[in-house]
């Protein structure tokens, strides 16, 4: 169904959360894992767990918002299993101080948003593409979110970057359809991972929990998503079984989207 065993695959943002649930379930069906990530520590973590398990991956510590630490991680790929077939952009970020409106939004934090999510999906795409049509086929999928679809307030730097991650995502899947590569993204609701946490911890430091539990609440599910439900969606439209889908975003948010407007 899959059709990834000995795949290299490129996940960014790999040591923490989706990414590294993500790492980990690519690594259990047999492809060859190049985690990405800024935190050396999490990232040689997971390395560790999945070499114990008798399984392949390395781990590069890069900042994918610059060019040649981009570079360093697809040369990184070519070197250790010879070239790429799939890219996760999965790096993402939202600072605690990035919750505010536009006036009150610094241009230092706007820039670093859109540095991280936006532009580092466009270079690791630029330097990881050329090798996917050396083999003429790949699949690139960029986590973006419902925030790109339908927006809370006070999120403005976000919601813009995971927005223009979709416009990526189309004009990346119809520019490189005739070298067989696959270009799709993926739209999560809230997913239980440490930025989530920490926003939590901030919102409503006496019950960082509750304050989970309740915006798991707003999702017609009536929770929030585990990082393991949305990497096993990633795994699937690497895979065989997605062959024939390109240029669209999957939404894995519990059905949050099709509840219509939801910014209460």
């Amino acid at each position: 169904m899959f059709g990834l065993t000995n795949k290299a695959i490129i996940i960014t943002g790999g040591g923490a959360g989706v990414g590294r649930a993500t790492a980990f379930a690519f690594a259990e069906i047999g492809a060859r894992v190049v985690v990405a990530d800024v935190d050396r520590e999490t990232g040689h973590e997971v390395i560790g767990q999945i070499k114990s398990r008798g399984q392949e991956a390395v781990f590069v510590e890069a900042d994918i918002s610059v060019s040649s630490e981009a570079q360093k991680v697809v040369s990184s790929s070519i070197e250790n299993y010879g070239g790429v077939d799939i890219l996760f952009n999965n790096a993402g970020i939202q600072p605690l101080a990035s919750y505010r409106n536009v006036e009150d939004h610094s241009e230092e934090l706007w820039d670093r948003i859109m540095a991280v999510n936006v532009k580092g999906a466009f270079l690791m795409a630029k330097h990881a593409i050329p090798e996917m049509k050396k083999r003429k086929a790949g699949v690139i999928i960029n986590n973006a979110s419902v925030q790109g679809l339908q927006s809370q307030k006070l999120v403005p730097a976000y919601a813009a970057s995971k927005g223009a991650l979709l416009s990526l995502t189309r004009n990346l899947a119809l520019d490189y359809a005739e070298h067989h590569i696959r270009v799709l993204a993926i739209c999560p609701g809230s997913v239980d991972t440490p930025l989530l946490q920490e926003a939590a911890k901030h919102f409503s430091p006496q019950n960082p929990a509750g304050a989970i539990a309740s915006w798991g609440r707003k999702h017609p599910l009536g929770r929030v998503a585990r990082p393991e439900e949305v990497a096993r969606v990633v795994v699937f439209l690497s895979g065989e079984g997605a062959s024939f889908m390109t240029g669209e975003h999957i939404c894995v948010d519990g059905g949050l989207m099709a509840k219509g407007p939801w910014n209460d």
